[in-house]
């Protein structure tokens, strides 16, 4: 009993003493660790000691997601009951960090991600309007999210989330004054006018993000030109539109349009002159194939580019030569979601087109819960069957290119692959590292009884190595056997 005593009080001093040197350290080395935390934790902080009280109202930046005040484990979908109390909980929170007399300190950058309750809502733009007002908050981060799937929203819900959004911003015009980052889904801006509420009041947004939102434009093209806008970034992700026609947004850096609704790529791009990332994905297979050199025109400053077929068949035209102004300063480029039976041959085009090219990504699409005959009868009645890309391309008068790495995502030991990659070989020279990955799991792909990974094993990796070098080539080959998906699971660091 007393050893046992003994023990515990020795643990207790242990765990004081080491408090104490925690709270010896200098505030700035104390805010460094605070600003890392959860919201919830950091707030905590302040009840520890008298040496902590005062320190999360020193915070510069802060970040209040609505998802760290969800009780846990909380079940999927998320009950409103959950979400409301959730918000209530940011409400206050929000209140204690914003409001005078414990901040005393001017707010750099305030990220908020919020739920759409109403009520908290507009109690959390009130409070933010006013830090605005008072001069305490420089950038505001607003991400409002939605728990429902796209398809469980009507037509009717997600106007009724676009008129409180606006009812929000007209409360409190300050925060679209100070809104650097939006994020909104499940939104029918349809009936009201997107256009002047993003790029007219919001006259310092960097960056946009929609999500399965209806933009509107289903007879006309929904345009964007605001040559005063400061927009760097602008994603839209399974949003509806019948075409978007960019025509002036001279700050615009990055753009992602992640599928769309109909037979053709709904986009034109006019004047953007900043454009440097551009990322397409898409499932659909169109009658009208993009033409990507029409697209690009006038596009002279894309450094990075990434395509994403998701499996189906290429949305876009044959082109090499056509493609070299657009791709004079090509750096990076992604050609993700080729079907797994499909030449791979064709994508060595871009390389002749843009012999700027430094890193080059492939990934195969090589998933067992799109294969059969219920997903062949669908594709046939759709007149979307798979069809191999006939690019009838000719190398010949092509000069080496200054390629540095290829990363190879779903790579498999069969004679197609090692062509591809031989052939890349032939021509690039400076071609040093050449890394094959292992492909993505898919939870679909588990429930249809995947079949083990076709990624060669540790004994088959010598042979692998000798049959791509083929006593002429001495890059660098590194098998990476971990998925993306697995490195989130497990904690896996890139390097192994």
């Amino acid at each position: 009993m007393e050893a046992n005593k003994a023990d515990s009080s020795s643990s207790h001093s242990q765990q004081i003493e080491g408090e104490d040197r925690l709270s010896a350290l200098t505030d700035d080395v104390l805010l460094f660790i605070l600003g890392r935390v959860d919201t919830r934790t950091t707030a905590r902080t302040s009840a520890l000691s008298t040496r902590w009280s005062h320190l999360p109202w020193l915070l510069p930046e802060l970040s209040i997601d609505v998802k760290d005040f969800l009780s846990t484990p909380h079940l999927k979908p998320i009950k409103t009951k959950d979400m409301e109390e959730a918000m209530a909980s940011v409400a206050k929170a929000t209140r204690s960090f914003l409001v005078k007399p414990r901040r005393e300190f001017t707010i750099s950058s305030l990220h908020l991600k919020l739920y759409f309750i109403n009520t908290f809502l507009f109690e959390v733009g009130l409070l933010v309007g006013d830090t605005i007002n008072s001069g305490s908050l420089k950038d505001l981060d607003l991400a409002i999210l939605d728990e429902k799937d796209s398809l469980e929203c009507s037509e009717e819900d997600m106007l009724q989330r676009a008129q409180e959004i606006y009812f929000l911003f007209t409360a409190h015009p300050s925060v679209l004054s100070c809104l650097t980052k939006l994020s909104l889904q499940n939104v029918d801006f349809d009936k009201l006018d997107m256009h002047h509420i993003i790029f007219d009041c919001c006259k310092q947004l960097k960056h946009l993000s929609l999500t399965e939102c209806d933009i509107g434009g289903d007879v006309y093209p929904f345009k964007i030109d605001a040559p005063n806008s400061k927009l760097c970034v602008l994603e839209l992700t399974k949003c509806g539109f019948r075409k978007l026609e960019v025509v002036c947004l001279p700050k615009l850096e990055k753009f992602n349009l992640n599928s769309w609704l109909f037979d053709y790529v709904p986009l034109v791009f006019g004047f953007v002159p900043s454009l440097g990332e551009l990322e397409l994905i898409s499932t659909r297979g169109c009658y009208e194939e993009l033409k990507l050199s029409e697209l690009l025109y006038g596009t002279t400053y894309i450094h990075t580019l990434t395509l994403d077929f998701e499996g189906e068949n290429l949305w876009m035209q044959p082109e090499m030569r056509q493609l070299c102004p657009a791709f004079n300063k090509l750096r990076k480029l992604f050609v993700h979601g080729i079907f797994v039976e499909f030449d791979i041959l064709w994508t060595m085009a871009f390389l002749a087109a843009a012999p700027s090219i430094e890193m080059l990504h492939i990934e195969v699409w090589d998933h067992v819960c799109d294969v059969g005959e219920v997903e062949d009868n669908y594709r046939r009645q759709n007149n979307t069957e798979r069809r191999t890309p006939q690019w009838d391309v000719d190398f010949n008068d092509t000069k080496n290119w200054i390629l540095k790495e290829l990363e190879f995502i779903g790579f498999r030991s069969v004679e197609q692959q090692f062509t591809f990659i031989r052939s890349v070989l032939q021509r690039s020279p400076n071609l040093h590292k050449i890394v094959l990955k292992r492909d993505d799991e898919c939870d679909l792909c588990s429930t249809h009884g995947a079949l083990p990974s076709k990624f060669p094993k540790k004994d088959e990796q010598e042979m692998i190595m000798r049959r791509i070098r083929d006593d002429t080539f001495s890059p660098q080959i590194v098998f990476d056997e971990y998925s993306e998906r697995r490195r989130r699971t497990f904690g896996i660091c890139q390097d192994g």
